[in-house]
């Protein structure tokens, strides 16, 4: 019994050791590299494309080559050694990559999921063809937050070179044989993931059956420079719809409804029929407006407005333009002769008739709703194709449903309040608001072209000052041209201008450096803002916040390394390591990138937290270990890796290599506690976005140099 018992604890002891094992032991592949060619025999003095495949695992990604390398995510990267056997044609292309706008790095950048291919042209210079070189990426997972550089080598060198005067032509597959051609070579970009090539010197031999993770439902998607989804989008046209019912253009069209139907039907059953197809009009007039505009706002258009300074200056003006009507300084209408025609048409009876009576309730209504609908198409004018109709759709069918019902129960027009000065409120509720959004799209120009005239701080006073205005205005303070004269206000104004002033309390720490993160898709950068209260406060006060003298020596590579927070620390292990033992503190190594996403996010949403800063500048010695830095070390520095048995030259080929044979692993981010003889104190940590449980990793490793 004994034995048994003894037997069942060792099992169970090893169960442990061996996953815990496996839970440290991650050396992962998660992209598998091929090569080919686009044909097996070519003629000196023709081109052919070197071509690169990648099969992606399902939930990672990988890098495209094609953004800007200063943005933060690694770019691939392709590295040619030159030799007079050929010549490069243009650069390299990625095929058909996918498009993201990311908030964290502030911009836009490419990818591929399931599959990638690269292409190079080169041209054929003489019989002994040969192309080798490197390629760089990234790849990272948005599962478990992992991110992980590679680079490997590559050789071309098994295409057969024929003599110009043999017979026979060259065998090109007749799939490819029209994406070879120069002249075709840019349909070839856009059809050539799909045909078959030749392998040449494939790096992967078997297949790998990868499945393609599934994309989002349509309604759940978002452009790549859009901070809501498709749905978010319809229920903020909604919105929109419903707000454009009480403004003093289309409130008064309720009678005028009510009076055409009354009598109108010669039954109920036929009279909600006619309803309905009054409701069903007015959707489709304006569906037919997003419809007709829908070409022109496909993603090619989305990634103009995304990086071009004229469309966003435009939709600025047009939403000030927009605002300054609402505060009724003009009125934005249609040429009555037009109005007046569509009128008479809607005494024609049958379902002409109620057509065209919706046709008359929508351009008798839009010098209200043009600058609702106008600024429902600009934000669409970034989106999917579907965007523009799906948003007038949203639109309408708020603006419809109330004059169907009202076409269907005309006694409810007894219960409706009185015209009055409170319909132009609206509209100059409105107005504000459409003076905030102006600010957003100057904004975007702004930042890209680097105008600097809507730095944070700046654009959030100019904020500041609209929501306080417009909080003002709720309660009778202020009055514009068209209001009536304010004696009491009611209980529903009370509380907007509650609301107004409370969001206005909320940006206000945003002048002083508050992230403001629920408005993060609205506001510039915090690299635009000049002044931070917290930092200074960081910088000046001695409590608690480590100073840089308080480092046993100036860090290496201090003058283009850093490390967030104010936290001072090294960015090389030995140095960090000697330091540990001078000061008697516990390691804090943290293996990062520069094109780590989750180490910026864990940076920016754990390591910010105070108690999180306080332990790392107080209690460890910092080390920041960038693997993917390409900063060349001197010669005497190189040295052969075990691993891989390759040269280590650079500070990022360098780390990544200790990380790899010391710990065995190589995702990123990755953090570990030692003592001052390299001793592991807790189990490594990776990607985990709850602060208690980072702050427990802290407090438990410190517990545990001490010997408690």
């Amino acid at each position: 019994m004994n034995n048994l018992f003894l037997q069942a604890r060792i099992t169970i002891l090893i169960f442990i050791l061996a996953t815990s094992t496996i839970s440290f032991s991650q050396i992962l592949e998660p992209a598998k590299w091929s090569t080919a060619t686009s044909v097996n025999q070519v003629e000196i003095g023709q081109e052919l494309d070197l071509i690169f495949n990648v099969i992606i695992d399902q939930n990672w990604y990988l890098y495209s080559s094609d953004f800007d390398p200063d943005l933060g995510p690694m770019v691939t990267e392709f590295t040619f050694e030159p030799n007079g056997s050929y010549e490069l044609i243009d650069s390299i292309k990625p095929i058909n990559p996918k498009k993201k706008y990311d908030d964290l790095w502030e911009g836009e950048y490419t990818y591929f999921s399931g599959k990638a291919q690269f292409r190079q042209t080169v041209k054929v210079l003489s019989n002994n063809f040969e192309v080798k070189g490197s390629y760089s990426y990234q790849v990272c997972s948005d599962i478990d937050g992992k991110c992980i550089p590679f680079d490997d080598d590559f050789s071309f060198d098994k295409v057969v070179i024929k003599d110009e005067g043999a017979e026979g032509k060259i065998e090109i597959p007749s799939e490819t044989e029209e994406l070879v051609s120069k002249d075709d070579r840019k349909e070839a970009d856009e059809k050539i993931v799909d045909v078959p090539i030749i392998q040449t010197e494939p790096i992967v031999t078997e297949e790998i059956d990868v499945e393609v993770p599934v994309d989002k439902p349509l309604l759940a998607q978002r452009s790549s420079n859009d901070p809501y989804s498709l749905l978010a989008f319809m229920v903020i046209a909604f919105l929109g719809g419903l707000a454009a019912l009480f403004t003093p253009c289309v409130f008064p069209m309720i009678p005028m409804t009510v009076s055409f139907f009354t009598g109108r039907s010669k039954s109920r059953k036929e009279g909600i029929k006619n309803a309905f197809i009054y409701g069903f009009s007015i959707i489709l007039i304006y569906t037919i407006v997003g419809s007709v505009l829908a070409p022109f706002m496909g993603p090619e258009m989305a990634n103009v407005l995304a990086t071009h300074w004229l469309p966003n200056v435009i939709f600025s003006l047009v939403f000030l333009i927009f605002a300054l009507s609402f505060f009724g300084l003009f009125e934005i209408t249609l040429p009555s002769s037009f109005v007046n025609k569509m009128d008479q048409k809607a005494d024609r009876g049958g379902l002409i008739g109620i057509f065209f009576m919706a046709f008359t309730l929508v351009l008798v209504s839009f010098s209200c709703t043009g600058p609702i609908v106008g600024s429902i198409l600009v934000e669409a004018a970034g989106g999917q194709v579907l965007k523009p109709i799906l948003g007038m759709f949203g639109f309408s069918l708020a603006f419809a449903i109330p004059f169907t019902l009202f076409a269907i129960f005309p006694e409810w027009l007894n219960t409706l309040p009185k015209s009055g000065g409170w319909l132009n409120s609206v509209k100059v509720i409105l107005g504000f608001i459409e003076l905030a959004f102006a600010l957003k799209f100057l904004s975007v120009a702004d930042q890209a072209y680097h105008w600097g005239l809507l730095d944070r701080e700046v654009y959030l006073a100019l904020w500041i000052v609209i929501f306080t205005l417009m909080g003002f205005y709720l309660l009778g303070k202020l009055r514009l041209p068209h209001d009536s004269k304010l004696e009491t206000i009611g209980v529903g104004r009370l509380m907007l201008a509650l609301i107004s002033f409370a969001f206005v309390i909320y940006l206000i720490p945003g002048m002083f450096g508050a992230p403001l993160k629920s408005l993060a898709g609205y506001l510039p950068p915090m690299s635009t803002h000049d002044f931070k209260l917290q930092d200074e406060i960081r910088n000046n006060s001695g409590g608690g916040i480590q100073v840089s003298d308080e480092l046993c020596e100036s860090p290496k590579y201090a003058d283009f390394l850093h490390l967030p927070h104010g936290i001072k620390g090294y960015f090389d292990y030995d140095q960090a390591l000697q330091c540990s033992k001078e000061q008697n503190k516990p390691l804090f190594i943290d293996f990062t990138g520069h094109g780590c996403v989750n180490c910026r996010e864990m940076e920016a949403r754990v390591w910010s937290d105070p108690e999180v800063l306080k332990i790392l500048k107080n209690d460890y010695i910092v080390v920041a270990l960038y693997v993917d830095d390409k900063t060349t070390l001197p010669e005497n520095d190189w040295y052969t890796s075990t691993y891989d048995e390759k040269v280590k030259k650079s500070i990022g080929k360098q780390n990544a290599d200790f990380q790899i044979t010391a710990y065995n692993n190589n995702a990123q981010p990755f953090y570990l506690l030692l003592d001052k003889e390299e001793n592991l104190l807790m189990q490594p940590k990776a990607y985990d976005l709850n602060v208690r449980n980072f702050i427990n990793f802290l407090e438990e490793g410190k517990r545990k140099f001490k010997g408690e």
